[in-house]
């Protein structure tokens, strides 16, 4: 309660109503929310309670409470609240994913520690090099259970819930629930209480959302005129692809405009220093993939721009999720080019509402002709997109390879002997869950775990004698 009078929280959210009462109880949760509702503080508030009123020590290498996260930046979110909530308590916080140090993490671990919020691969990885063990777990959670499996989870949750004590309270929340996610469920918990709040249709509401149609090659010069508005304080520009954020910004400071971009190929480093200065206000404008439709929570975001509409209905509702946060209102505006157009359809059925249409600004050929003068002044032609170009052929049968000349490799694939008999990852699933798939990551995201880090690709000793094991994950 003093936690809560520091941070000045007065009135509970819904899903706090709902879940606190239940989870003090000690039953497990299926909970149906999305970010924005309160809902760390409703499993983090009475995991505390019931982790001090257990009075437990927690071991070296152990944890009592785990809360499983997607992305870096939402385990980092979730880690600061808990530590906000349990700032009056004993209890130690950590945090571990992928892109940083595994010795750093290892130190954090040797301990033990209370609660602990992780990524599936680094987790994983972590546990398979023997720094940490899942046997005294106490409090279960699983953030954001829909991305996970977007992301490629499915077979690190399956290993890892087979790792945690079957006596357990087990929490579990997601956005939408489809039958995968159902089944999910129902794998991990037991006899749970359900709660529903702000139904994924419903939670466009507050947002003032308008479309524009525009041909693709058109939509940089509608961008740039759009972030000249002197009405726009924050915004978010969306995009599918890494390359496309990257591609943007540079295009933006072209024309004079700042940005950052953040999406999985940036290092850890630079992804925190792109999410602080836009937190802070340094750079108002954030070019982002979906890696950030969800976990990140910065307040004071005006507007969200999607420069490109994504190909999942409900990946829209999380992007503009961004904005009106905290009861606030907000405005989202999206560029639609003719190719895009069933996207747009999917979006209106599901928000239930069309979207108002905003037309081009007066003079926009003339206006966006002389943007592109001047960034042909300063960087030259602008680059091509790379979504328009074949990156890699289609999926051959894992038998062709052999016929592939010897001193020829493929970037992700081994030469043929690199990996004796007897060494390297066992047959089965990638043990950080992550398929790998062809072709280009629309989303902008390699999945936490989809190279796993810490040491080299093969499970044996690697180059220079270090030891080997899954590399940590990207996140």
């Amino acid at each position: 309660m003093r936690a809560l009078a520091a941070k000045n929280y007065t009135d509970a959210t819904p899903i706090q109503r709902q879940a606190i009462p239940p989870l003090l109880e000690g039953n497990d949760l299926l909970g149906i929310a999305q970010t924005g509702t309160g809902k760390t503080a409703a499993f983090m508030l009475p995991s505390i309670q019931r982790l001090r009123a257990a009075n437990e020590h927690v071991r070296p290498r152990a944890c009592r409470m785990l809360v499983l996260a997607p992305t870096r930046e939402l385990a980092s979110q979730i880690a600061a609240s808990a530590r906000d909530y349990g700032r009056f308590t004993k209890l130690s916080v950590a945090t571990v994913f992928g892109g940083t140090s595994v010795g750093k993490d290892r130190q954090t671990l040797v301990n033990g520690v209370d609660i602990l919020v992780a990524t599936p691969g680094r987790l994983l990885d972590l546990i398979e090099q023997r720094y940490l063990t899942l046997g005294d777990i106490e409090i279960l959670v699983l953030d954001e259970a829909d991305q996970m499996l977007d992301l490629g989870f499915i077979h690190a949750l399956r290993k890892i819930v087979k790792l945690v004590p079957k006596s357990r309270q087990t929490l579990f929340f997601s956005a939408t629930m489809p039958k995968a996610i159902r089944e999910l469920a129902d794998q991990f918990l037991t006899d749970p209480v359900t709660i529903s709040v702000t139904p994924v249709a419903t939670t466009a509401e507050r947002v003032d959302q308008y479309v524009t149609f525009v041909q693709q090659a058109e939509k940089q010069a509608l961008l740039t005129m759009s972030l000249r508005d002197a009405s726009i304080d924050r915004v978010l520009v969306f995009t599918r692809t890494k390359h496309g954020a990257d591609r943007v910004v540079k295009l933006l400071g072209a024309n004079g405009i700042a940005s950052n971009a953040i999406h999985g190929n940036k290092s850890q480093g630079q992804r925190e220093r792109a999410l602080g200065e836009f937190k802070s206000g340094r750079v108002k404008i954030l070019v982002a993939t979906d890696i950030a439709a969800r976990g990140i929570d910065v307040s004071g975001v005006s507007h969200v721009i999607n420069f490109e509409l994504p190909n999942v209905p409900e990946q829209y509702v999380h992007r503009i999720g961004r904005t009106a946060r905290a009861g606030a209102s907000g405005i989202a505006i999206s560029f639609c080019a003719e190719d895009e157009r069933p996207y747009l359809r999917d979006i209106e059925k599901l928000t239930r509402q069309k979207l108002t249409v905003q037309p081009l600004p007066d003079n926009f050929v003339a206006q966006a002709g002389a943007l592109k003068a001047q960034r042909a002044k300063v960087i030259g032609a602008d680059p091509a997109p790379r979504e328009e170009r074949q990156q890699r052929g289609p999926a051959r049968p894992r038998a062709t390879h052999q016929a592939r000349p010897t001193g020829t490799r493929v970037e992700g694939q081994r030469p043929q002997g690199a990996r004796p008999q007897g060494e390297g990852r066992p047959a089965g699933p990638r043990p950080e869950g992550a398929a790998r798939s062809q072709g280009p990551r629309p989303e902008g995201v390699r999945p936490e775990g989809a190279r796993p880090g810490g040491g080299n690709r093969r499970g044996g000793r690697g180059r220079g004698g270090r030891p080997g094991g899954p590399r940590a994950a990207a996140g």
